[in-house]
């Protein structure tokens, strides 16, 4: 089977689990949903101060919606692993290589899509309610943080679904990820002070590029690019466990 055959069929199996849509959906509202609460509430209360930052609060669900990303990422790649069904799918897809990449794109392609409507919705909705405050469009830093959230976001997708395909399993990864998107960057960062450390996990580095004057290193582009190397790894050490194994 070709490339774009494979490609057909990761389609068609992903549109066929009503359980991805919903998550996608999930994505979309409470990333969008949390922004905007955040926007109305914290930007208002935080306007005027001096680290007050109006393209960040914008981009506040992004902290919640990364957890929808990683669930999605997740789940696609573990259902094909549930009742041995890889087994099946490799009789019509022999090639493990492009099996396994016709899927990863699809999962970015979905993500990067509905990421990109999400980071839009969050942009204009939360500069909207931040009125004075807010940040025009003509600002270079608007550009470059809609189209950042949508690759921060399928990266962190990608990144779930080679450790689901390593692990074969979306609760253990579920179980490895979230703690770490969540907790570690928080302890090591705010509570133990090692912000050296923390500044190049893959969540904070990623999301360096939705601030509007970040400090430090990694840049904006730059942080992308720490989570673009998470994200290979994960789907790296996914690959090598999914050619070795006799699924």
């Amino acid at each position: 089977m070709s490339y774009a055959s494979a490609l057909h069929s990761e389609w068609i199996k992903t549109r066929s689990l009503p359980s991805l849509g919903g998550v996608l959906a999930l994505l979309f509202l409470v990333t969008v949903g949390f922004s905007l609460v955040g926007s109305a509430t914290l930007g208002r209360e935080e306007a005027g101060q001096p680290d007050f930052d109006p393209l960040l609060i914008s981009f506040f669900g992004v902290n919640f919606g990364q957890v929808v990303a990683i669930t999605f990422g997740a789940l696609a790649a573990a259902a094909q692993f549930k009742n041995h069904g890889t087994r099946v799918w490799l009789v019509a897809v022999p090639r493990r290589g492009v099996f396994y990449g016709a899927g990863l794109s699809v999962v970015a392609s979905l993500t990067f899509v509905v990421g990109l409507a999400t980071a839009l919705a969050c942009f204009v909705g939360g500069q909207f309610l931040l009125g004075e405050h807010r940040l025009e469009w003509t600002d270079a830093a608007a550009g470059r943080a809609i189209l950042g959230c949508a690759v921060y976001l399928t990266a962190m997708a990608l990144f779930a679904s080679g450790m689901a395909t390593l692990l074969r399993s979306a609760a253990a990864t579920l179980g490895v990820l979230v703690p770490l998107v969540l907790l570690l960057s928080f302890v090591l960062g705010d509570v133990a002070g090692s912000s050296g450390v923390a500044d190049y996990l893959p969540d904070r580095a990623g999301r360096q590029v939705l601030v509007l004057d970040p400090l430090g290193s990694p840049g904006p582009w730059a942080g992308l690019v720490v989570t673009g190397v998470w994200s290979g790894a994960a789907v790296l050490a996914g690959w090598w466990a999914f050619r070795r194994r006799d699924c």
